[in-house]
């Protein structure tokens, strides 16, 4: 990350004044001049600006403002402002303004996809779907979620009602930038609250499109505001805020103890989504080559940047030379590139320091005695500048070797051999994490074997991805709340129990 000095702080919401990188195939968008978000307008920040680097070649596209506390302060006063209106208005009609919000952000996948692609390294192949494509069926799906939700109940004599909580505090990772703020923002709407946003500085910019897109819908000013900056100055002062009744917070689990720390002082709701080292454990009488290429896909998904991958492959014994080369076959077929490229599958990780913090994991792998058998530490073959490292995959990985136990969130694959089915779930179950993973063999077989891990999904042999099911993790992968469907949605709503 790097603050500068700004000599032209005017925000401008029509036309762009930093340009993406060059791309001889893709257009790119134009990123409007720094700003916050703040009572349903754009808002200059000071002086100070952090920049955006595209990761793939290491050029500035565009800058945030460099928030401060006093910025914080005016966007929680925004929102604690239109609270009591918003609280106010029927379900139904907020149900309304959240779907006309994801039409608004489904006229612009492209634009979106382009742009996180520049700012993250995605390849666009996956942005337009992940990245720009799922925060539109996850706000609808939400929606569809609060229009059915039991907003009251009778329980003996008791009317139990469910009602808004307050003001919510939203600060969000950059692996998937406007997914994540969408997993804070559409139920946080629609239980009637108003939020504070920090998106993270390294990927800030899609922030801009959801602030102009919720006003194109008819959201309220100070309803949702945006306020940029670097998390222990902006991120703290949220956290720490007494007019924010609730913080829910994605990103590592260390920031995450310092949001729960911060946050106890003055008692407020904190849901933490934190990291994971995912198992797959593959039975002896599971579809190999469908294991294994889902596995990789997982653990390579997004440049390997994603808090629920599949980055510990667990398998039989006797069957890891076979899985090793299925693994070295699926892998020749990820181009790693140009992420603007149409073939591209792998792109450069999100900058040039987690760019050193991976290749520092892959060496650490090697020197722990695992066997390389694809990858390696170094740049590939053609990308000598951005921050591009090989993708890896270790076999003979102990168990409780570094890279088998700390999240390195870069396309790094750790193959761990088992001896039995007992050993195989101790194995998958040996971490600090607890936040997804999977399991493939016969059906009935996978799931009693997914019934004893201990972690807060866990798919059988690939199973659809459903988002309006409960996301969250057991043990350092989270603090026991749920995104998601009606999970997602009680997280962030207060209980009145009125007896009659």
């Amino acid at each position: 990350m790097t603050t500068r000095s700004n000599t032209n702080t005017t925000p401008d919401s029509d036309s762009g004044s930093a340009p993406v990188p060059d791309s001889a195939a893709t257009p790119s968008p134009r990123f409007p001049s720094p700003a916050h978000w703040i009572g349903g307008r754009p808002v200059p920040g000071g002086p100070d600006v952090i920049d955006v680097v595209n990761p793939a070649n290491g050029r500035v596209i565009a800058a945030v403002p460099a928030g401060t506390a006093a910025d914080v302060d005016s966007a929680v006063a925004a929102a604690r402002t239109a609270f009591p209106a918003w609280a106010a208005t029927g379900v139904t009609d907020r149900v309304a303004t959240v779907r006309r919000l994801a039409d608004v952000l489904e006229s612009r996948v492209e634009e979106i996809a382009l742009t996180i692609t520049a700012e993250l390294g995605s390849p666009l192949t996956e942005s337009r779907i992940a990245q720009a494509g799922q925060p539109v069926a996850l706000a609808r799906a939400t929606a569809d979620v609060a229009q059915d939700f039991p907003w009251s109940e009778t329980i003996g004599n008791s009317l139990v009602l469910r009602e808004s909580l307050g003001v919510v505090g939203a600060i969000t990772p950059w692996n998937f930038p406007l997914n994540q703020m969408m997993s804070k923002v559409a139920p946080a709407l629609l239980a009637g609250n108003t939020l504070v946003v920090k998106p993270s500085e390294v990927t800030p910019l899609t922030a801009r499109i959801l602030a102009e897109a919720a006003a194109e819908a008819g959201l309220p000013g100070g309803v949702l505001n945006i306020v940029h900056g670097a998390g222990p100055v902006v991120g703290a002062a949220i956290t720490a805020h007494p007019d924010v009744d609730m913080v829910t917070f994605t990103g590592s689990t260390a920031a995450g103890r310092l949001v729960a720390a911060s946050a106890a002082d003055s008692v407020k709701r904190v849901t933490l989504e934190l990291g994971g080292k995912s198992a797959s454990v593959v039975l002896p009488d599971a579809d190999l080559e469908k294991a294994v290429a889902l596995s990789l896909a997982s653990a390579w998904f997004n440049n390997g940047q994603v808090c629920a991958a599949w980055t510990r492959l667990i398998v039989p014994a006797d069957r890891q030379r076979q899985v090793a080369e299925l693994l070295v076959a699926a892998a020749e077929g990820f181009r790693v590139g140009d992420p603007m490229s149409e073939p591209t599958r792998l792109g450069p990780l999100v900058s040039e320091t987690q760019r050193e913090r991976v290749d520092a994991y892959i060496r650490r792998g090697l020197a722990d005695g695992a066997r390389l058998v694809f990858g390696g530490p170094g740049r590939p073959d053609g990308c000598e500048t951005g921050a591009y490292v090989r993708p890896t995959i270790f076999t003979d990985v102990d168990p409780d070797a570094v890279i088998a136990q700390e999240e390195i969130f870069g396309p790094v694959l750790s193959v761990i051999p088992y001896t039995d089915e007992e050993h195989a779930v101790a194995i998958a179950n040996n971490s600090v994490y607890g936040l997804h993973g999977a399991v493939f063999g016969e059906p009935d077989h996978a799931l009693s074997v997914a019934r004893r891990l201990r972690t807060g999904q866990v798919d059988v042999n690939g199973g659809q991805y459903n988002m309006v099911a409960p996301f969250g993790g057991y043990k350092q992968s989270g603090n026991g709340g749920r995104e998601f469907g009606r999970y997602g949605l009680d997280d962030q709503l207060e209980t009145k129990s009125v007896q009659l």
